[in-house]
């Protein structure tokens, strides 16, 4: 997501796209070795390092308050103002609560912000005040608004209703809003997010201006509108199924979820809780007082901080400990290996990892229940063949008991400097959730050019079973989504093609104008797919023609239910919507071009 500029070139980064759209209103022991030393008797060891130790504290990007500490909001303000038009800065940030009430309190969040509560339940931990993000650092433009969070707090708004205005990447999980919450800019500028789950809103939710949304396993007063494409899975109060007009995609309950790992303090003990699997999930997992699942302690966790190799983190993965990446940069010159069944990996503060010398970043083995969660895959200048891979190619386990789930894990090539990878994230897995990503190659920020930030395919998904909630993936030089595995559906798709084509040769697929952005392989024969829209923003060359937003197999077994594609501003055009079917979009208006059914 990319808006025009307000200003001159020095003071925005990117002439974008929004100027058209202004009328578009399984718990592990605890490790053998954790904590053991040689003994001042024994024999020089020959070889292998020494045990590295679990727990420890949290570094100094996570900052804690209790309802006594003095200058709360002082250090928020401080925050906010180092990160709030910081997007492609390096400062990381989790702002924790401790249980209690706090009162009279705004945080306001800027990039790479994480705010949270520490008790196991949001209503533990009540803001009387506001968790804000607004837009005023863009002209009131929120399409930029990305990276950042809110989690497992209880809000009761100064006004009545809470501002959340952001774009991609910005997961709004656990949250109970004792009124309603607006998620348009002030002004009611453009808006383009956006997620939320596991979440009360005990008033309305005004979209106003954001384009496309999707809401899982919530509960909310009511609903106010919809611009382009709105989705609810599992949503006490969701609006009534209506799309296209209005463009309300809602699924009585979600198939299969498990919601985020989080952090939380049982007495003074930080713990990691992990909640459990649900299937035909509605409504919040807390609301009935204690959540359903398992905890661990932090002794069983390796405490990263910024600087350490990931020969080290290997090593405590070996050991048997899990991770807790606190808020930093990590750069990683061989993959981060995760081969130990129900192994969690959890950032705090959108800890960020950039492979070295072209590796991939992360690399999970064929195992049950691996929770991957909170963290920033960032390219490096050396292309990476992948940066995230799920399983290995060929994999054939069944997880369906307890699946590995990817969460609030995003990806970026480019923006933040040249980044380059062939493909960003790859799904080998059986039954694998991925469960809210943004993965973009940038189209805006430094290291950003048709070759320059060169990134063919965003997600491959191999595996058989898996599972899509909300998909967020944008501007690839080829395919956006590629999925070869049987049986797999998804759940809200948002995509833009690549803004930056220099010409139709430069997307030629064979003998199709463009690639499709969400191409079901051939092969496929049972697929399903709820509330997918892709949109066209050929800025370098709007004669541009993409034949259609998605592919698949014309069988009975692969269904798609309320696709649109829309060409913003008639900066080029698609000619159908899926294969041969819908019609063209419509020149200069931007208006969407719809399937309800599919076939």
């Amino acid at each position: 997501m990319s808006p025009a500029p307000t200003g001159s070139s020095a003071e925005r980064p990117s002439i974008g796209r929004r100027t058209v759209l202004g009328a578009a209103a399984a718990a592990a022991s605890a490790p053998a070795l954790l904590g053991l030393s040689t003994p001042a008797s024994a024999a020089p060891a020959p070889a292998g390092p020494r045990a590295l130790p679990g727990g420890g504290d949290l570094g100094p990007n996570v900052i804690v308050f209790d309802p006594s500490t003095p200058g709360i909001q002082a250090k928020l303000d401080e925050v906010f103002r180092q990160q709030e038009s910081a997007q492609f800065g390096t400062g990381r940030y989790a702002l924790l609560f401790k249980p209690g009430t706090y009162n009279g309190l705004n945080a306001q969040l800027g990039f790479y912000t994480s705010i949270a509560g520490l008790g196991l339940s949001p209503d533990d931990t009540t803001i009387n005040g506001d968790v804000t993000v607004d837009a005023g650092w863009f002209n009131g433009n929120a399409t930029q608004n990305f990276w950042r969070s809110a989690e497992n707090l209880a809000l009761v708004p100064v006004n009545g209703t809470n501002r959340w205005a952001v774009a991609q990447a910005a997961p709004f999980r656990r949250m109970h809003v004792r009124g309603g919450l607006n998620l348009s800019p002030n002004g009611y500028g453009w808006a383009s997010g956006g997620y939320i789950a596991d979440s009360r809103i005990d008033g309305q939710v005004g979209p106003y201006s954001q384009q496309q949304w999707y809401t899982r396993d919530s509960a909310i007063g009511s609903w106010l509108n919809g611009v382009w494409n709105m989705v609810f899975s599992g949503v006490e109060g969701a609006p009534a199924q209506s799309f296209p007009n209005p463009p309300y995609t809602t699924l009585n309950t979600t198939p299969v979820s498990r919601e985020k790992p989080f952090l939380y303090l049982s007495g003074s003990e930080y713990r990691v809780f992990l909640p459990e699997k649900r299937t035909n999930a509605r409504g919040v997992t807390w609301g009935n007082g204690t959540p359903r699942g398992t905890s661990l302690p932090l002794s069983q966790f390796y405490v990263a901080k910024p600087g350490v190799s990931a020969a080290t983190l290997n090593q405590a993965l070996a050991q048997g400990l899990h991770l807790l990446l606190t808020p930093g940069i990590y750069h990683v010159d061989q993959p981060i290996q995760v081969n130990r069944a129900g192994t969690v990996v959890l950032g705090l503060g959108y800890a960020t990892l950039i492979p070295d010398n072209g590796v991939t970043a992360l690399k999970v083995a064929d195992v049950d229940g691996v929770r991957l969660a909170g963290l920033l895959i960032d390219a490096g200048p050396v292309n990476s063949a992948t940066l995230l891979e799920v399983g290995p190619r060929g994999a054939t386990t069944d997880h369906s008991a307890n699946p590995t789930t990817v969460q609030d894990v995003f990806v970026r090539i480019g923006g933040a400097g040249a980044g380059k990878a062939t493909t960003s994230m790859v799904i080998n897995s059986r039954h694998t959730i991925v469960d809210h990503t943004w993965i973009w190659r940038a189209d805006h920020g430094t290291g950003v050019g048709w070759d320059t930030n060169r990134a063919d395919y965003g997600i491959v998904v191999n595996g058989d079973d898996v599972l899509a909630t909300g998909l967020f993936v944008e501007h690839f030089n080829k395919y956006d989504v590629q999925w070869y595995g049987q049986r797999g559906r998804t759940i809200f798709f948002q995509n833009e093609k690549a803004y930056d084509a220099p010409n139709q040769a430069a997307v030629q697929n064979g003998s199709v104008k463009g690639y499709a952005a969400y191409k079901v392989g051939d092969a496929v024969t049972t697929h399903e797919g709820w509330g997918l829209g892709s949109y066209c923003y050929y800025n370098v060359n709007p004669a541009i023609v993409q034949h259609h937003g998605f592919s698949a197999p014309n069988t009975p077994g692969v269904k798609f239910h309320d696709l649109l594609v829309v060409s913003l501003g008639g900066q080029g055009q698609y000619e159908r919507v899926i294969n041969e079917t819908g019609a063209p979009t419509s020149g200069t208006s931007t208006v969407p071009s719809t399937v309800v059914s599919y076939p």
